[in-house]
């Protein structure tokens, strides 16, 4: 299990400025492959499916996942994929939560 999918996220009040350059790269390292941060505002990173049920399913599984963490991520589904967005509203930007969230997507 990746170290980052160990912790839990926690709530963002604001106030707090956004990872940026160094800070992202390091924790980009951490989590498993295919997740990028676009423009240093988001993660990103599309999971395929066998098909369209299968892809769904994961959906629900991200969905009961960002309940219990209460940070949750922008879903697409599509017939055998599903793109995962991840980055902090009250920031505008990219926090801790949201690798870890990230990490946490990767052991679903």
């Amino acid at each position: 299990m990746n170290d980052l999918a160990k912790r839990h996220c926690v709530p963002c009040e604001g106030g707090v400025p956004a990872l940026r350059g160094e800070a992202i790269i390091k924790l980009l390292r951490e989590l498993g492959g295919g997740w990028e941060a676009v423009e240093g505002h988001h993660l990103h990173k599309e999971f395929r499916f066998p098909d369209f049920v299968e892809g769904l399913g994961f959906v629900n599984r991200v969905g009961a996942l960002a309940e219990e963490e209460g940070h949750h991520p922008d879903l697409q589904l599509g017939w055998g994929r599903v793109v995962v967005e991840i980055h902090t509203h009250k920031i505008d930007g990219l926090t801790v939560s949201d690798f870890i969230l990230a990490a946490r997507i990767d052991e679903l």
